[in-house]
């Protein structure tokens, strides 16, 4: 597509554009505007008849997986709270606890945490009475006294991301002015082991951190229990392998958009960037222990018994981060 035309060509008729913000609060405002964001609005993302389809609406296998893990850490724990962020129209949730046996859903309170108005009211038609719901992590928390087991598909991806370009002198923000894209330098860049890989001029590369400014936000207020996070994306060293324009990338009726069709419909299609596994890792180190960074198929097939091939194919792609809470 040619560059020429200006970013926002079919704007929402909520969504209007800014003469000048960084990229990162561009995917804010579209993704989480309380009006006019694609999570805010009252969304059709999900499915088969929306922009993406998640793991749970593929194959109950992950559910299966992830009701072990949860049955394995509360078991380990002693602790009967369990907390998903991120819980989409809750059916990852829903599966999860019918996987699980009838005495560990008697003895386990569970709760979601979800900022959305409408996808908090689809959990809600789902799930009903099952779960405690909470609009932050904050709340979540304190519900539990600080203890929970605590998972999360899909989440750290729609936090909005900050991306820089490799140039001759340095890195280079990039920032949208009157609907182009200019790249300028900064006077610091953020926490992130990225800016010390070899990486070739001109290549770009995104930052999530918005997530890592949420993540340092309550870590202290959680007490003790273990974490699951999935999600796609690698370590610092092969992220960005073969990819020098960077994962930044949109999703409109399951059509994957790239360059300058990012920015065609803000507030009506999903953007999302693969995630750093090792900046998580680094940015939870003062607080958390991980254990080492699993393929999801083969966390899959570690929990469960599968039998579907085709999806343990697709789920390769994902990443598995299992955490412990230090001593606080």
């Amino acid at each position: 597509m040619a560059a020429a035309f200006s970013l926002f060509t079919i704007p929402s008729s909520k969504f209007s554009a800014v003469s000048t913000e960084t990229f990162e609060a561009f995917m804010q405002r579209a993704l989480h505007d309380p009006e006019a964001g694609y999570y805010a609005r009252k969304i059709r993302s999900i499915g088969k008849g929306g922009d993406f389809t998640t793991a749970p609406q593929l194959s109950e296998s992950p559910s299966k997986a992830i009701a072990a893990w949860i049955t394995q850490a509360l078991r380990e724990t002693k602790i009967r709270h369990v907390i998903e962020i991120g819980p989409g129209l809750g059916t990852l949730s829903h599966q999860v606890i019918s996987h699980l046996s009838p005495l560990t859903r008697l003895r386990t309170k569970f709760h979601l945490v979800e900022s959305s108005p409408a996808l908090s009211a689809q959990q809600k038609s789902l799930l009903g009475r099952k779960v405690t719901q909470h609009r932050t992590i904050f709340e979540a928390l304190g519900a539990c006294l600080g203890e929970a087991i605590i998972f999360s598909n899909e989440l750290i991806d729609a936090f909005p991301v900050r991306i820089f370009k490799k140039t001759k002198e340095d890195w280079q923000e990039l920032s949208l002015e009157e609907g182009k894209e200019i790249f300028r330098s900064v006077t610091q860049l953020p926490k992130s082991c990225i800016f010390q890989q070899e990486l070739p001029l001109g290549q770009r590369i995104e930052v999530h951190d918005s997530y890592r400014i949420w993540l340092e936000s309550w870590l202290p207020l959680w007490n003790r229990g273990k974490m699951l996070s999935i999600d796609y994306g690698d370590t610092s060293e092969k992220l960005y392998q073969r990819r020098p324009k960077g994962s930044v990338r949109a999703y409109w009726f399951h059509q994957m958009l790239v360059g300058d069709e990012i920015y065609l419909r803000p507030g009506h299609q999903d953007i999302t960037a693969d995630v750093n596994f090792t900046d998580i890792t680094e940015w939870s180190q003062p607080w958390l222990e991980s254990a080492a960074l699993e393929n999801f198929g083969d966390f899959i097939e570690k929990y469960t018994s599968p039998t579907d091939s085709k999806f343990l194919a697709a789920a390769s792609h994902f990443q598995v981060l299992s955490q412990t809470r230090l001593h606080a």
